[in-house]
């Protein structure tokens, strides 16, 4: 039996600060009829434009995935859209007050939270399924990236990272059903090392940052002057470094975090071709270029 579409039930919505913008706003999610897809709307931009949320309006990867259309952004929607495919939900018109999704705790688990919250309806319109039929690869051979798409019976995803450090060495995540998504994967939070913290503190880039929406690896010695320095800008009593190597601001919820995280990461970048995949992903070392540009030669491939 074919597979139908869903939406959400009734209004819900999420207030938060935009890690890079340091916008606070919020966004709602709304019920869309059959066959609509995602799209977001700014309500504080004059005439309201739409944005769809598809391959097409990827305008950069810096840090996060930025929607654009017409000077209009939206910065760093991967986190929501991945919490949109996780749940099933095909059709959704979203509303946003500013110009980047909250980041919440780094992880899809609060738009999760909000949008059970709503409730799931399900459609009468059969889902649009991309079903793949012969393996398709994207690859940067230089930079050790490669992400790959083969025949299955499901959707499941493979993905290894490896920053070559010892605090953040190798690591595998899976998902083999979606529907463990909200368990396995939602939760999982972004994670940054404390060199390219210093880095994006200094050049003013992540003005709605605090220490308990990211994981810090610290793979150098740091002074005590430096952690002081840290705790200050971050409002906490202290900061200092646990034998991990991690800052002491929060525990892992499991080991491969964030191998995990970025599997979320590569939901939410291929929810932008606008429908369900039915294959086998599976990459090593992705990133936001990478994830989009797969989602791209696959657009070319079967959908263009």
């Amino acid at each position: 039996m074919a597979e139908r579409q869903k939406t959400i039930k009734q209004a819900v919505s999420v207030s938060g600060k935009g890690l890079h913008t340091g916008q606070h706003g919020s966004i709602t999610f709304h019920p869309a009829p059959e066959n609509h897809g995602i799209k977001f709307r700014r309500i504080d931009v004059d005439q309201h434009p739409v944005i769809d949320a598809v391959i097409g309006n990827v305008i950069s990867t810096d840090r996060g995935t930025t929607l654009g259309v017409n000077g209009v952004r939206i910065y760093t929607i991967e986190h929501l859209l991945a919490s949109l495919t996780g749940l099933g939900i095909d059709n959704v018109l979203i509303d946003i007050d500013m110009e980047e999704i909250p980041i919440m705790d780094g992880s899809s688990y609060f738009f999760i939270e909000a949008l059970e919250k709503a409730g799931i309806q399900t459609q009468e319109a059969e889902k649009r399924i991309l079903v793949i039929k012969e393996k398709v690869e994207f690859e940067i051979p230089e930079k050790k990236i490669k992400v790959t798409i083969e025949p299955a019976e499901k959707l499941s995803f493979s993905v290894e990272i490896d920053y070559e450090t010892k605090v953040l060495g190798k690591q595998f995540a899976t998902l083999d059903n979606m529907a463990d998504f909200k368990n396995e994967i939602a939760p999982c939070r972004t994670f940054v090392f404390l060199h390219e913290l210093e880095f994006l503190l200094n050049n003013n880039l992540v003005k709605g940052g605090n220490i308990n929406n990211a994981i810090v690896f610290v793979n150098k010695l740091v002074s005590q002057d430096e952690l002081d320095r840290l705790s200050k800008l971050f409002n906490k009593p202290s900061v200092e470094v646990k034998e991990i190597g991690i800052l002491n601001n929060i525990d892992l919820y499991f080991k491969n975090e964030p191998a995990r995280h970025k599997l979320l990461d590569l939901i939410g970048d291929l929810t932008l071709l606008g429908m369900n995949i039915q294959g086998h992903v599976k990459a090593e070392r992705p990133g936001h270029y990478t994830n989009t540009q797969f989602a791209k030669l696959l657009d070319q491939k079967y959908l263009s």
